[in-house]
């Protein structure tokens, strides 16, 4: 079937409709909750829609099925790391290796430069966690008060704060995102990563200089550390806190920069996270468990819901981990949106409207262009950081590889217009989040959130200069 056969208003359609009813419920019925299930719902009724409407065009279900499944096994091995990262982020939880990451990093808070080093933190917290949300809802609330005593506009520390967050929710191999964008690029989380490395640092280190210089000029009240003073010795007394755990990520930071497959190396991070455990937390958290229970107690902490009570709520908060249990939501949704993918790859749909923009987008700049101003369009249009992955990554996989460019120049621009950008805007559920929990509205905290802002000029600087644009061999 040809795709010039297809209307392109007919194509749109299952876009437009699938756009309509997320923001729906993001906006007016499941807010932050939307990622439970509703959404996935949304996703599977416009898949059935999209077969609707290429029925008439001759596409049979069996057709549309076949896709969805070659879909589905592409982004197997995704799903895999995601179950695993979220064993590692729990027992690295657990085992004091995240919690002592926390404790260093809050030691090096210094009024004089509050900002850059509040980034600072963040961005530890953020890389060690995987995760933005927890980020602002732990060490992110705190600094939201020690910038209040310090007379600093709330609205440039929530800025600091989310440029640390969104460095590690972009660069951190426990990130979801940061496992969703290659698994829909077509490459591979070390190539990935290490290609993101080329715009994520100068965009990063671009961020803290302006940080460093708005400190340099800041009129600074007294201070009151007693909420970081808080934290650490609340960390002192429920972990064993020593440098020793972070020999942990510290080798799988080395595998994968020697480029040794994702799976084994999270696997080894996760047998290095208990035996941390059983080294140095035996008499902490493991509460000198015989042998059985502390099985029992390893096997919960790896695959369900875990709270660790310190009666200091922000810690509290940060130390919940869900193990495997805890990254269903985000992998039910992936399936969902694999089918909706394949459903419009297999009509035909999603082929004409690559068509209508590629034939507008000639060059390669242009590509990138179109593809960063998709990214953004379905930030803005459907409220879901996921599906501002998913959708352009579908839509334009094929048009990369059809210019000779290798998939992880994908990725990276994905990331760089969709994982950070998500933050900016307030009915999506990023910003609506962490509007939320910092308690600064999302257009306050816009100007400064530096890195969410340059972070897609800079995938498009280096595109134009075609910068460190790897090719396909041989093609």
């Amino acid at each position: 079937m040809k795709n010039h056969r297809i209307p392109l208003w007919v194509a749109l359609l299952p876009v437009l409709l699938l756009i309509v009813l997320l923001s729906i419920n993001v906006l007016y019925v499941s807010g932050d909750d939307a990622l439970s299930g509703s959404n996935q719902l949304i996703l599977i009724t416009c898949t059935f829609v999209t077969f609707v409407l290429s029925h008439f065009y001759g596409v049979s279900w069996p057709m549309i099925m076949d896709k969805i499944a070659m879909n589905i096994q592409q982004s197997s091995a995704a799903v895999f790391i995601l179950l695993l990262i979220g064993s590692l982020a729990a027992i690295w939880t657990f085992s004091g290796i995240v919690p002592t990451m926390i404790y260093f990093g809050l030691n090096l808070l210094n009024p004089d430069f509050f900002l850059p080093l509040t980034v600072l933190v963040s961005s530890v917290v953020s890389v060690a966690t995987g995760s933005s949300w927890s980020t602002t809802a732990t060490v992110g609330i705190a600094m939201m008060g020690i910038g209040n005593s310090l007379g600093i506009n709330p609205a440039i520390t929530a800025g600091a704060i989310l440029t640390g967050a969104y460095f590690g929710d972009k660069m951190s191999p426990l990130s979801d995102t940061t496992n969703l964008a290659p698994a829909v690029a077509g490459t591979d989380l070390a190539t990935h990563i290490r290609y993101m490395a080329i715009t994520t640092f100068p965009s990063y280190g671009i961020s803290m200089l302006i940080f460093i210089g708005i400190s340099l000029f800041q009129n600074r009240n007294a201070v009151d550390m007693s909420v970081s003073q808080e934290m650490i010795h609340t960390l002192e007394a429920t972990f064993k806190i020593s440098g020793w755990t972070l020999l942990v990520p510290a080798l799988v930071i080395l595998l994968i920069a020697m480029r040794f497959p994702s799976l084994p190396a999270i696997f080894v991070g996760i047998l290095g996270g208990i035996i941390v455990t059983l080294i140095f937390q035996k008499n902490h958290v493991m509460h000198d468990l015989n042998a059985v229970d502390c099985a029992k107690t390893l096997i919960h902490v790896l695959t369900s819901k875990n709270e660790i009570h310190t009666g200091v709520p922000a810690l509290d908060e940060l130390l919940t981990t869900g193990g495997m249990s805890g990254m269903l939501n985000t992998v039910w949704l992936i399936i969902s949106a694999m089918c909706f993918g394949g459903a419009m790859e297999a009509s035909g749909f999603l082929g004409r409207i690559t068509d209508a923009i590629m034939s507008l987008a000639r060059s390669e700049f242009s590509l990138f262009t179109a593809t960063v101003s998709t990214t953004l369009f379905v930030n803005i249009s459907a409220s879901d950081q996921y599906l501002s992955l998913v959708i352009p990554g579908k839509m334009y996989n094929k048009a990369f590889k059809d210019k000779g460019l290798a998939p992880e120049n994908l990725s990276r621009t994905l990331e760089d217009s969709g994982t950070v950008t998500s933050v900016l805007i307030p009915w999506n559920t990023c910003g609506a989040y962490h509007s939320g929990i910092l308690g600064v509205s999302t257009l306050d905290y816009l100007p400064f959130t530096f890195f969410s802002l340059i972070s897609p000029l800079m995938t498009l600087l280096v595109a134009g200069f075609k910068y460190k644009i790897r090719r396909i061999i041989n093609q």
